[in-house]
């Protein structure tokens, strides 16, 4: 891509885009990245909220060399097209841990794109994306692994869920594997539903309020996305910062 050159649908990377809200961002735009390395046997933790009322792009590349690991968690809120993209290559013994949320009402495409590549052995990763929309607005995650020839011993994971709060809401889940190696792991698995009525009836039943105990059901489903995550104080402010956007809408 050149940056005069916008993406379109038939690109498979950007085909749940918001191709109206791309049309606005300036061109070079599309051709920016940060770049992250992490050092052999070293850890890097990055805890972020994007969004804004503009559309956005949030481009990374991550390398992570043998033994090292990195460890990405995002709520992704924006107001207007927000898209968060992240390319990893794993060395031999790396690992990948990702945790995302989209969530929000309004007419916002919000979406998370992966693209893993397991370069070497013994690598490991594994991604939980959950997804929580409401009005017309639209939550995606393209989740794409490549495993080489020579990655044996590969252990990658990816689990999305699509909660929609009102009718209106869509979710698209796209996992992809490419597998070249044969002493692998790879699994994915995507589920797309509404609020557990039964659950909601359980709690009800113990005198907990219907909409207190929504909200319960919308806490629990949301920090699935961060449990991989270890300091305490990180988790609970992104766990905070997306019940926020929530609001009163359950």
């Amino acid at each position: 891509m050149t940056d005069a050159v916008l993406p379109t649908w038939r690109d498979e990377e950007w085909r749940y885009a918001d191709f109206t809200a791309l049309e606005t961002l300036a061109p070079e735009s599309f051709g920016e990245w940060r770049d992250v390395e992490v050092a052999p046997g070293a850890t890097w933790r990055e805890c972020t909220v994007v969004g804004g009322s503009q559309p956005g792009l949030h481009r990374m590349r991550i390398t992570i060399g043998e033994g090292g690991r990195a460890e990405l968690f995002a709520v992704n809120a924006g107001a207007d097209y927000t898209r968060v993209e992240c390319v990893v290559r794993l060395a031999k013994g790396a690992h990948f841990e990702f945790g995302g949320v989209t969530i929000g009402g309004g007419e916002a495409t919000r979406e998370f794109v992966t693209r893993l590549e397991h370069a070497e052995p013994e690598a490991t990763s594994n991604q939980v994306v959950r997804a929580v929309h409401w009005g017309t607005a639209t939550g995606n995650f393209l989740g794409r692994i490549d495993v080489a020839r020579d990655a044996q011993k590969t252990d990658a994971a990816q689990d999305f869920k699509g909660l929609l709060l009102e009718r209106g809401a869509s979710t698209n889940a796209k996992p992809e594997l490419e597998i070249y190696a044969d002493d692998v792991k790879c699994a994915h698995g995507a589920a797309i539903g509404q609020m557990d009525e039964m659950a909601g009836y359980y709690m009800a039943a113990r005198g907990i309020p219907p909409e207190a105990a929504r909200k319960l059901l919308v806490r629990a489903f949301i920090a699935d996305a961060f449990a991989g995550l270890e300091d305490e104080g990180e988790q609970e402010r992104l766990l905070e910062a997306a019940l926020e956007v929530l609001g009163d809408a359950v």
